[in-house]
């Protein structure tokens, strides 16, 4: 039995609204992956067993190498806002919860940033 109020048991939790722009950001991002999807996997697929050579033939065109950076962006993005959540709601040590963020944090912008500098090298390469 506990005799804390209402009030002391939630101070401290953060605010009620805090958490809306997390939410909004989630579905933004999976609203964005949708089409950006479809535009990266169609010419990526074509490139399937036709070497290097048709991989950089298809990423040095402006229009695939850009749907290449936005899919790249917003998927690291949500993964990144995913595991957050399933963290912070499974993990109850504070110390490795904090320690499980922030390397959810970098490594999810390092494998982005990875994507995104190899994409550039092949358009600005060819």
């Amino acid at each position: 039995m506990s005799f804390k109020s209402d009030y002391s048991r939630a101070h401290g939790h953060g605010a009620a609204g805090e958490g809306l722009h997390h939410w909004w950001s989630q579905r933004v991002t999976s609203i964005a992956l949708i089409p950006l999807t479809l535009l990266f996997i169609f010419p990526f697929g074509r490139t399937l067993g036709g070497g290097h050579e048709a991989f950089v033939a298809t990423y040095s065109n402006l229009w695939h190498a850009l749907v290449a950076v936005l899919f790249i962006i917003a998927a690291f993005a949500h993964l990144q806002q995913g595991l957050q959540t399933v963290i912070e709601d499974y993990v109850p040590n504070k110390a490795q919860r904090t320690a499980a963020l922030l390397v959810n944090m970098l490594l999810c912008w390092a494998l982005g940033a990875a994507g995104v500098l190899s994409v550039a090298t092949v358009l600005f390469s060819a």
